[in-house]
């Protein structure tokens, strides 16, 4: 029976920084989803479509204020050159938190394309008409996009088919089963500095053990996160 081929799902990242990514992007599974053509990364440099020789992203906002905003026209033109075929997320403060259902939905689509914001802000037309939605990482402030750019790709990479070598190591993380948190891990050696590993878990009763990683999962879940947990009325 002959191999089949699967078409590589296309990430396009759009940022002032595209050296930022180059090197997470060649590691580990990323990297390895790549060499095995299971995705393709496409870095855009932002300042590739200004048309001064300061190469200006950004200029004071209307209003007046601090800070910086990032100007619309060079998203703009990238976008007319990527033809983008598929959702396009802008990394924003002000967007919805990102969940492991987004992670999933984003891995089936055949592209998709991270806007990267930078400074104060981004021009809000490029929220409301390139963007088909924003994301954000949490309720918190990091430098630019690009951390939450790269969060969010290797979410979505790691849940391709074939990109780990064994799927049930993705199954039982955080947010997988049932949105979870995952239980407690151990692994040799079965003491350490007098501190020893669950008997129930060198047991060999798989019965015993697929339950009391259950309960540790509901217990830390409803302990740390009990927003994930829908207890009905």
């Amino acid at each position: 029976m002959g191999r089949i081929e699967v078409s590589a799902v296309r990430i396009n990242i759009v940022s002032i920084f595209p050296d930022f990514f180059r090197g997470p992007l060649s590691l580990s599974i990323p990297g390895r989803a790549a060499h095995d053509g299971l995705v393709e990364y496409r870095l855009v440099d932002l300042r590739d479509y200004t048309h001064d020789r300061h190469r200006t992203v950004d200029d004071l906002p209307y209003g007046g204020g601090a800070g910086m905003v990032m100007k619309p026209e060079p998203f703009f033109e990238a976008m007319d050159d990527l033809d983008p075929q598929g959702p396009v997320a802008l990394l924003s403060a002000r967007g919805k938190p990102f969940e492991h259902q987004d992670a999933v939905r984003l891995s089936v689509a055949p592209e998709v394309t991270l806007l990267c914001g930078h400074y104060k802000d981004v021009d809000q037309r490029v929220a409301e008409h390139l963007a088909t939605e924003e994301i954000s990482l949490g309720d918190f402030v990091v430098s630019g996009g690009e951390v939450a750019a790269l969060a969010v790709t290797d979410a979505i990479v790691r849940l391709l088919p074939g990109a780990m070598g064994d799927h049930d190591a993705a199954a039982t993380d955080s947010f997988y089963d049932e949105g979870l948190l995952s239980a407690p891990s151990y692994t040799r050696p079965p003491e350490y500095r007098g501190h020893s590993v669950p008997e129930v878990l060198r047991s060999g009763d798989h019965a015993r053990i697929a339950a009391w990683r259950r309960e540790q999962a509901q217990r830390l879940t409803r302990e740390r996160r009990p927003d994930l947990i829908d207890d009905g009325d």
